[in-house]
Formats: structure tokens, sequence, C-alpha cells
């Protein structure tokens, strides 16, 4: 009898050194992410290679943080732009969530992307009451091989609208809670020994909320295409601005079930050799010869400020208005062109939304609300307080000391007259304080405007000197 409790004891203490050896045993894993993708095909086969090296030498979990596709034509025109997501299946990633621009082309490519993604699509902020994106989850759970549970959450940005940037026909049905409330809210009720929220909000929505809700370790963000690295009230914030330049590597230690350490660094994928398999997949989704078809060409260099001023100067004479209007964002070749050939891809490319243009008419005053209430645009700070809106007529922006805009002077607008406007799709659709007469959406593309541009007016010649300024002046 005595020997059976000894016996008891004895295991009972073995048992639970055994759990006090787990408990302090040390581990590591490492989070490989990427963001804003945007359909770039050039350095995924250096990613597949990172990947491989990195699972070679320790656990790993590769995540992204949305907008995969919108910005390469060989993506962009497949059916249900399949490649990129082949090419992540290839790569091996293990979890995403979805960015505003994951849902350019509908639903229903969407859900046939999440259909044949090998790995787990999250966002925990939507929820659909239609028949598409029923299955997309809040969360997902990985655990390592030393038994740490890895608890990833997933958000997008939502705004005043309800949804994330984009037409509101791509999000019919479908409901986006705030993202910051609900990310804190998810915080709330994990239970994992690391928490990981990967983000589509924004940068400085990121480090908002960081600064509010210190619950996660570390939080991959996208959408501002930022390159970020730094921590936030104890959570580690990384972003790795856009098209695969760089990949995040966040190193977590462990102690047990307790993260010791956390360490985020932004490598170029430059530094990497190409991986031969994916290598050759990327060959094979570029072997479309009709996107090499050269429509025309640069006489010189331009910037991207030379870039929107010739857009806003296609649609302008291409539909007889008075005045062309185009956003910033949507003119998407942040780089420029180069002297010399301009191919049917690069100009789908600069232009990927498939975007109509609108034909209006509005007065100095309604064009002056317009540009003064985006500049102080509280609600999408990425396109606020700057020139976000270019145009064929130059214009002045006039911002008090607190850098809020306050008035815009039109140097050959006259006051009360009415003028004929080409505006970019994305805007007479969603800005806030559009406000005009008799207003017409044009069934063309701009895509095919600037094709028929290039091909009657090559080579090309535009000026880089931007037509819009901003002043700060003092409110009298």
């Amino acid at each position: 009898m005595k020997k059976g409790i000894y016996s008891g004891i004895l295991g009972s203490m073995v048992l639970f050194g055994w759990f006090m050896h787990l408990m302090l045993r040390s581990s590591e894993f490492v989070i490989l992410s990427t963001n804003d993708i945007h359909a770039s095909l050039d350095n995924m086969s250096r990613l597949a290679t990172a990947v491989e090296e990195c699972r070679d030498t320790v656990f790993t979990i590769v995540v992204d943080a949305g907008d995969r596709w919108t910005g390469n034509a060989y993506v962009d025109l497949a059916e249900n732009r399949l490649p990129i997501i082949k090419l992540m299946n290839a790569v091996g990633y293990d979890v995403a969530t979805l960015g505003n621009h994951d849902f350019d082309p509908g639903q229903k490519v969407l859900e046939t992307a999440v259909e044949n993604a090998e790995f787990d699509v999250i966002c925990a902020n939507m929820k659909s009451s239609g028949d598409n994106l029923n299955d997309v989850e809040g969360r997902e759970r990985i655990v390592t091989p030393a038994g740490v549970a890895v608890d990833v959450i997933g958000v997008v940005t939502s705004y005043s609208n309800g949804h994330p940037d984009g037409n509101d026909v791509n999000f019919e049905g479908l409901q986006f809670e705030d993202p910051q409330l609900v990310a804190k809210r998810e915080c709330k009720e994990l239970n994992g020994d690391v928490k990981v929220l990967l983000s589509h909000m924004g940068h400085d929505r990121d480090l908002e909320f960081a600064a509010q809700c210190g619950g996660y370790d570390i939080l991959i963000g996208g959408h501002t295409h930022k390159l970020l690295d730094t921590v936030v009230n104890g959570t580690v914030i990384g972003q790795t601005q856009r098209k695969l330049k760089y990949v995040g590597v966040t190193r977590v230690k462990m102690r047990g079930k307790r993260v010791v350490d956390v360490e985020y660094e932004n490598i170029p994928l430059q530094n990497y050799a190409e991986d031969a398999e994916v290598k050759s997949l990327v060959k094979d989704i570029e072997a479309n010869p009709a996107l090499r078809e050269v429509v025309g060409s640069m006489a010189h260099p331009i910037n991207h400020v030379g870039l929107c001023n010739l857009q806003t100067k296609i649609i302008k004479e291409a539909t007889g208005a008075d005045i062309g209007i185009y956003h910033r964002g949507g003119v998407r070749i942040i780089e420029g062109l180069p002297e010399g050939d301009v191919t049917v891809k690069t100009l789908f490319d600069n232009e990927p939304f498939f975007s109509q243009v609108h034909l209006c008419e509005m007065t100095p005053a309604q064009l002056r609300k317009l540009i003064v209430e985006k500049y102080n645009d509280t609600v999408n700070a990425k396109e606020s307080h700057c020139v976000d809106l270019y145009a064929t007529t130059p214009y002045t922006i006039i911002t008090d000391e607190d850098g809020e805009a306050y008035d815009v002077k039109f140097p050959r607008l006259k006051e009360g007259c009415k003028y004929k406007l080409a505006v970019a799709d994305y805007v007479a659709r969603n800005y806030a304080h559009f406000e005009c007469e008799n207003e017409v959406r044009l069934p063309i593309l701009v895509y095919d405007l600037d094709v028929a541009y290039f091909k009657q007016n090559s080579p090309v010649r535009i000026s880089n000197k931007p037509l819009q300024s901003v002043v700060v002046r003092k409110k009298q």
C-alpha cells in the first residue's frame, strides 16, 4: 500500500517535471509576410526561394495582408485571375486576409480564387448575407511543432460608406464592421499563445489601433504601401511596401508558451536566387503575345505627375470636355514611363480597373467644394492632405496654418459659369461631395481611350510639371 502511494507520488513528480520541461523549453518560429502584391510576378520566384530556405531552417508561417491583384495585365486579364493564386500555392502560403482590390473583379471571381487557394483566406469584419464568400472565416490557428498556438485574425479597411475602397456594386450583399472594433473584440476572445493581426487597414490606422489595443504580439499590415518596421504599445508592426519588393521576416522566440522576443525586418527579395519551378510558372503566365503589342511610344521619360497630366488630357480631348479630372490613385504606374515603346500591357497596368468616364457639368464653386473636402478627408487618410485630384486646368489649394484646406483658386475659370467635365469613374462614384448636373456615364473604357491616344499621337509628349499646388495662408 505504501509502495503504491510512493509510486503514485513519484509518478506525479515525474509528470510534473516533464510538464515543467515543456513549459520552459525554448523554441522559435518565423512568419514571412507580404502585402499589396498587386499581381506583381517579377520577384515571385525569389519569394519561393526565401520561403524554402527559411523552412529548411525553422518552422515557418507564410502570410499575406491583401490586395493580391489589380496591377498586372498577365493576371488581371486571365480567367478568374487565377495565375496569382496558382503562384501563391506554389510558394506555400498558409493564410491571407482580404484587401479592398481583391473585390475589384466582383465577388464571383473572388470566391473562385478563395476556392482554388491552398491557403486559408480570413476576414473577421466581413459578413455575407448573399450567396458569395460565405466560407471566409475570421481567424485561423496554426500550431508549431513545439505546441505553440498561433492565432491569426484578418481584417480589411471599411469606411463611412460601409465597405472598403471600390465601387459599391462589388460589395452588394456584404457587410463590413469597423476593422478596429472587430480586431479589438477578437483579441479578447483569443486564447492562443501568440496573437497575430493581418490588417488591410493602412499603416495610419494600424499605428492608431496598436496604441489603443496592446493585445496583439504582431501586426502585419497593408493597404498604404509603406515600408514599416516599428513597435507600438508592445505590438511589433511591419509592412513590406508593394509589388513584392520586400519580404517581411518576423522571428518569434518562445519559452514554453510564453513569448520571449519578437523581431521584425524587411528584407529585399532581390537578394535571393530564383526558384526554377516558380520561374517557369511565371514564364508560362507571361507567354501572351497580345499583351506585348506596341501601341505607341513616349518621346521622353515621364514621372507619376506626367502620367496624371497625360490621363487628364486624354479623357478631356476624347470627350470634348472643357476640363479633364483624374485621381492620383487611379494612375497606377508610380515610377512613370521611360522613353521608348509603350505596349498594351503597360497601358493596362496603368489603368487596370476597367474604369469608364463620367461627363457632367460643374461650377467652380462645386469643384472647389469637391477639392477642399477631399483634401481634408478624415476617413481615407492616404488620399487626403495632398493633391489628389489632377486636372487639365490649373488650381491652387489654400490651407490654413494647421494644414486644412479652406479655399481653391482657379486662375482660368470664371465663377458662376458651368463647365463640362470629364471625370474618372472612381471619383464620380465614390467621392463624397461630388455634386454636378447632367451626369452621364459613357460606355467607353479609359484603357481604350489611352490605347487610341498613343496610336494617334506617338511619340507622346507631356509636361512633368504639376498644374496643381498647395499654398499656406493665414485665414482672414
